[in-house]
């Protein structure tokens, strides 16, 4: 069933709201308790209304909406800066400092970003779109306001996931020695995208169980009425007291020089602000940790917190959303390696917090004992499958493109050096559309083509798919790359049994003696359009699926070169060091002056938007393609 709004609860009247009101965060501190929580039910009213036709991070951003408003009632922003791990549960902040009005333009296309974008607002510090990036960055903040000499706060709010991170475990060695201001939330929901695992997620989950701890918050929030500047004190002091006592003589925090409060109730808004008032005084590190529910207030987002991580339009009575149509290329992938590992024991299956994205969730469910999930931590994904290659297993490694991008150096390092057949799976491999440039995997054939020993294919369908599948799990070379689109395919159904294919060879798919267009993968289509275009005005047009970006298939390019006036090739990457340039190497290296014209993305960051607005923007086109090889052609073909 599809969002239908006549389903939905009306915003707020513009002529009542208190969100109306709010242009910044001195509208927020003008307000008194009563109104604080009267705003924080209108916005959630909002955000579960508005993101009903939009899409987007639902659940995220609902389980912060207290801390949202506690943090602007404390401190100043664009002055104080706050700093967000990932920053997808960013849309309250946005409401908060003037963008209220515009948050039905989120994640489409010239509207608000889905996540914090330095240069949409002078309140967004720090853009980013990937985990870990939080502390790292805001202590560099610090220390730049230490030197300066200025008195601005820097807050980082980073969820419990973040804190798989090696970045954020780095920034943690190096808080205590680097600044005495500093203060850190962690958001703690047992969530990123999917269930938290690991043993900082168990510690964290034991420190949210433990009967100490509850009958403390329990009591911090029986005190709030009745506590000033000292009460808070003694409360913060309380917590801490309890906090030293369970588990291990100290909190891991302290280890790493950093004053540790907490866990408190993370959706009690006085209380937030009172610890706000009290932690923002201190003249040392500190962390706030807090608990709160991912998808507060939404009954549907409670009980599927991974489906409300970020989704697209849905009913609001029920949290349904459309269903039906042909399976994406992650169902497909989780489908098949499964398939495949039931008849082979060798292979297991790897994922960084992943497993409903890439769709692993199947294998995890169906094979529990081969599949492992790491936590956000893609450089230890990728080693951690080096290590299972080396013992002779087949390791099937699902991460987006964009994230792949953190595990560059253990792919060159580890995998190529040592030619360890690990089976990179790269999800999301192009433009991601509505999550926009942190989100976009156009650069990952420019990271792996100059890699030595690696092989990196795509498929043009889902059954070519699945047989690139079956031959990666048959590949013992050397690492093997795959990517694949997000979202659906045209519908060709996986033959019964996956073929074996033969490593560096393309498809000439029609013969023509005038043009060679060589689609790549998803953009095969618009490659398949422009020949029928050229066809149609009189030219002579072969059809090249290529198959392998790395090796190319030389002697089937060389081919074409040599007898047609003119090349285009079509890729959903950025064209720079993308896979029409190693086309151009290629002829130029063979002394072939055939001209070479190339559709693909410019040599910028993309921003978000449907992908079909962003192709035509961008000239990512089967016209685009036509008008690029036109003026190498002889005029008279159409009447010939």
């Amino acid at each position: 069933m599809t969002s239908d709004s006549s389903s939905s609860k009306p915003a707020p009247d513009n002529q009542t709201s208190i969100l109306a009101g709010i242009n910044g965060p001195g509208d927020v501190q003008a307000l008194d308790s009563d109104q604080l929580l009267a705003l924080a039910e209108e916005i959630r009213e909002a955000l579960i209304c508005t993101l009903s036709r939009t899409g987007g991070h639902l659940g995220p951003n609902l389980g912060v909406v207290e801390l949202s408003i506690a943090l602007h009632r404390t401190f100043n922003t664009p002055d104080d800066k706050f700093v967000m791990d990932v920053s997808h549960q960013g849309y309250v902040h946005k409401m908060l400092t003037g963008r209220a009005d515009r948050i039905d333009s989120i994640r489409q296309y010239e509207g608000l970003n889905g996540f914090l974008l330095r240069t949409e607002s002078d309140h967004d510090c720090y853009g980013a779109g990937h985990a870990g990036t939080a502390l790292s960055s805001a202590l560099g903040m610090a220390a730049a306001r230490d030197l300066k000499g200025s008195d601005e706060h820097v807050i980082a709010v980073a969820g419990d996931a973040a804190f798989t991170c090696g970045p954020t475990l780095e920034a943690l060695n190096n808080i205590a020695s680097t600044t005495k201001r500093f203060i850190v939330v962690l958001n703690d929901n047992e969530w990123s995208i999917d269930k938290n695992v690991g043993a900082i997620a168990k510690y964290f989950n034991a420190l949210q169980t433990n009967k100490a701890y509850s009958e403390v918050r329990h009591k911090a929030a029986e005190f709030v009425e009745r506590i000033g500047g000292q009460g808070v004190r003694r409360l913060a002091h309380k917590i801490e007291r309890s906090a030293k006592n369970l588990l291990f003589p100290n909190v891991l925090f302290e280890k790493f020089g950093v004053r540790y409060f907490g866990p408190i109730d993370g959706h009690n808004l006085p209380l937030l602000v009172k610890t706000f008032e009290y932690l923002k005084e201190q003249e040392e590190p500190v962390i706030l940790h807090i608990i709160t529910e991912k998808g507060r207030g939404y009954k549907p987002a409670l009980d599927k917190p991974g489906k409300f991580h970020g989704l697209g339009p849905y009913n609001v009575a029920d949290g349904s959303t459309s269903g039906g149509g042909n399976p994406t290329y992650s169902e497909i992938f989780g489908r098949a390696v499964t398939d495949f590992a039931k008849e082979d024991d060798k292979i297991v299956a790897v994922t960084a917090a992943m497993p409903g994205g890439t769709k692993l969730e199947i294998f995890k469910e169906e094979i529990p004992e081969r599949y492992f999930d790491v936590g956000i931590a893609e450089e230890h994904a990728a080693l951690f499958a080096c290590g299972l290659a080396t013992q002779g297993l087949k390791p099937f490694l699902a991460i987006y493109s964009t994230f792949m991008q953190r595990a560059y150096d253990m792919i060159i390092h580890d995998m190529a050096l040592q030619e360890l057949p690990v089976r990179l799976c790269m999800d999301r491999g192009g433009l991601s559309g509505d999550d926009g440039p942190t989100h976009h995997g156009l650069f990952d054939i420019g990271y792996l083509l100059p890699v030595p020993n690696i092989v990196h294919m795509q498929p043009i369908d889902e059954d070519e798919f699945v047989d690139m599948l079956w031959t990666m799990a048959h590949y013992e070379d050397g690492p093997i790359a795959v990517r694949y689109p997000r979202g659906a395919g045209i519908g060709a159904k996986p033959k019964n049994e996956p073929h074996l294919l033969e490593i560096g060879k393309g498809e000439l798919v029609h013969d023509g003696q005038d043009v060679a267009l060589i689609g790549l993968g998803f953009v095969h289509d618009l490659a398949v359009e422009a020949r029928r275009q050229l066809e149609d005005q009189g030219y002579s047009v072969a059809l090249l699926n290529p198959r392998f970006i790395k090796p190319l298939d030389t002697e089937l390019i060389l081919d074409v070169a040599r007898r047609c006036k003119v090349i285009c090739t079509f890729e959903d990457h950025v064209l720079k060091n993308g896979f029409g340039a190693s086309i151009i190497e290629l002829l130029h290296e063979q002394g072939i002056d055939t001209p070479v014209e190339r559709v693909g993305w410019p040599d910028e960051f993309v921003e978000h938007g449907k992908v079909d607005i962003l192709r035509s923007k961008h000239g990512i086109t089967a016209e685009a393609g036509v008008q690029k090889v036109l003026p190498h052609l002889p005029r008279q073909a159409a009447s010939a």
